[in-house]
């Protein structure tokens, strides 16, 4: 194999960290024996696993390619939306990369940036109509690139084209009484709202308690003035999340908003439902749907709430499924978690206009809402040092306490500890509710009661994880004589969570339930769907787990009245600043974190980095970015 001008790939790692995880276990399923050279080395030093050496090794063969420089970059580009990338930064990520555990691999032959870029240009695996794309210095696998290329151009063909004739004196009159310009001084909601009317995209971006399911309540109604004032039909309005319970929290805030009476019966006919219910999720297939560009949804507004789980590939199949004609709507923190899947689209929708360029196109169709309605006081400072970066600030609020914060400074690993009699209390308590009013036969209560309290955990398994503490809660929750009969692994009271998409049920990954006693003595799994309460056999349930913890990941879109968070050791390649803020604005009114000092820095000063192109995409002026570009 051949390697780039000015590299020192030829000669061996002088790290021993390059051959550790061969050396640990020769049979690990991760080791791609047959590889050599660059791809052997960082493979066999954990930055690269078994099947993107593969995917790259298979380039080369069908490209008659054995550049090795050329095939570590494709294997990369391949290992890219593994960790939530779309593409990787050739001239940085020898900066950056690191083992699937987060560690750092000292000593590894990276290719010199300018040579190595020089070698994937004239690659002839790169190109229009090849398996890899370059872009300035970032290396994208095709589908990714082409994905990227159509939500840039959707978006900015959106966000600058009119909508249909605005009926200026109803949308004044609508502005003024639904968005007072004394409303104490802070007109971004009203500004959003004119431009929702006035386009067919508008960001609302914001933390928790900022009013963004508030105002976009009031804009639902200034269509609807506009629809009327035209003589038109009320607009035919879509509610969607990509989680059930932020459906269910959608379409309760905009029921519940405090809009002119008109539109009240409107609102009780909107029912909101997860995003791949709304475009029609084929149960052969995880990433095609029924809504396409061909076959769109019929609906003249489509608004999506929590957008920031919203991957690059889903995001794309929405922006296909909006008819070009109707208006889309987007709700979310950009702080928060990104999607598990590749991209971080709404953080660089947001960044986009805010950072980069001011008079973008799409500029105007972003507002970030600041003021805070819902909570102030100690969470909304801790949340917001945690925002900004402030770890010295986060420390000084979790040790001043009070009636909001309350800090257990010591390893997440030690549940027995004494010092968590507090939270052992507050969940017996929370959870003696939820088992008195299942035990009744109260599903609504009960379900309602799963928003009391909830421990939330970084880490699915492990001492630190939510099966971990699932298991500490039931067994404080049996002494505590809580929960009663166990008949065949229910009980009544016993809190749920779907981890796969049930078409059968119409059940999804996220949705929670909870178990309840029957008039007849049978238990039956009840579950919140479109309103209403339908109690299911639990035996009928395939894919479910008891949550009396769950992970942050999970929570995304939930909120309690209470939450204990749970960090784990500092070295967690997943404890991030935005894990961190995101368990703590899942609280109303109280936090408790869970974790050592050394944890909440860590977390503190480690922000997601995802790579991608979109943010400079969409900072340009409107354009058709093609997927050949």
């Amino acid at each position: 194999m051949s390697t780039a001008p000015g590299d020192t790939a030829s000669t061996a790692p002088g790290d021993t960290a390059s051959t550790a995880r061969a050396a640990a276990d020769p049979n690990d399923a991760r080791l791609a024996h047959r590889a050599e050279g660059l791809l052997r080395w960082f493979n066999q030093a954990g930055v690269l696993d078994a099947a993107e050496v593969h995917i790259a090794r298979r380039l080369g063969t069908l490209g008659a390619v054995d550049d090795e420089v050329v095939l570590l970059a494709a294997a990369l580009a391949a290992r890219a939306p593994r960790l939530g990338h779309v593409c990787v930064d050739l001239a940085t990520i020898a900066e950056t990369a690191g083992t699937e555990e987060g560690e750092a691999v000292p000593g590894l032959p990276w290719p010199a940036p300018e040579a190595w870029l020089a070698a994937v240009s004239a690659s002839p695996l790169v190109g229009a109509g090849r398996p890899l794309q370059l872009h300035g210095t970032l290396c994208y696998l095709d589908r990714l690139h082409a994905a990227e290329c159509r939500v840039a151009a959707a978006l900015l063909e959106r966000a600058g084209t009119p909508a249909d004739a605005v009926d200026e004196g109803a949308l004044v009159a609508g502005l003024d009484r639904l968005f007072p310009t004394d409303d104490g001084g802070d007109d971004l909601p009203r500004r959003v709202a004119e431009t929702a009317v006035r386009r067919r995209l508008a960001v609302i971006a914001g933390g928790p308690g900022t009013g963004k399911t508030t105002t976009v309540a009031r804009i639902l109604a200034l269509l609807e003035h506009q629809a009327r004032a035209g003589g038109g039909r009320p607009p035919l309005v879509a509610l969607a999340a990509p989680t059930g319970k932020a459906a269910a929290r959608l379409q309760e805030a905009v029921r519940g908003a405090d809009v002119d009476p008109p539109l009240a019966g409107s609102a009780d006919r909107w029912t909101a439902s997860t995003l791949h219910r709304l475009l029609g999720t084929r149960p052969d297939s995880s990433t095609r749907f029924r809504h396409d560009e061909t076959h769109p949804l019929v609906h003249d507004v489509v608004v999506v709430d929590e957008a920031s789980m919203l991957s690059l590939s889903l995001m794309d199949r929405l922006l296909a499924a909006v008819r070009p004609d109707a208006r889309l709507i987007l709700l979310g923190d950009p702080q928060q978690l990104a999607s598990v899947e590749a991209g971080v689209v709404l953080g660089d929708i947001v960044g986009s206009p805010t950072a980069t360029a001011p008079d973008s196109a799409i500029a105007a169709s972003v507002v970030v809402l600041q003021r805070i309605h819902r909570f102030r006081g100690a969470i909304a400072e801790l949340a917001g040092a945690v925002r900004d970066g402030n770890g010295p600030r986060a420390l000084e609020l979790l040790a001043g306490g009070g009636g909001e914060l309350t800090w257990i400074p010591q390893p997440a690993d030690t549940a027995g500890s004494a010092d968590l009699a507090g939270v052992r209390a507050e969940a017996v308590d929370a959870w003696r509710q939820v088992a008195a009013r299942a035990t009744a036969g109260d599903g609504p209560g009960a379900l309602a009661g799963l928003g009391t309290f909830r421990v939330l955990c970084a880490h699915r398994h492990g001492a630190a994880g939510a099966a971990g503490w699932t298991e500490h809660i039931e067994r404080w929750l049996a002494a505590a004589g809580v929960g009663g009969d166990r008949r065949g692994g229910w009980h009544a009271g016993q809190p749920l969570l779907v981890t796969v998409n049930d078409y059968d049920l119409r059940l999804f990954n996220g949705d929670t339930g909870v178990v309840v006693a029957e008039r007849s003595g049978r238990l039956a799994a009840a579950f919140e769907q479109g309103g209403s309460v339908v109690a299911l056999s639990p035996t009928r349930l395939s894919h479910v787990e008891t949550c009396y913890a769950m992970t942050i990941h999970k929570a995304q879109g939930s909120q309690f009245d209470a939450v204990a968070v749970v960090l784990p050791d500092p070295a967690s390649p997943i404890l991030t600043r935005e894990l961190l803020y995101t368990g703590i604005t899942r609280a109303r009114s109280a936090v408790t974190v869970v974790g050592a000092a050394e944890s909440i820095t860590a977390a503190i000063g480690r922000p997601v980095a995802r790579a991608s192109g979109l943010r400079p995409r969409l900072a340009r002026p409107v354009q058709h970015d093609r997927p050949d570009t």
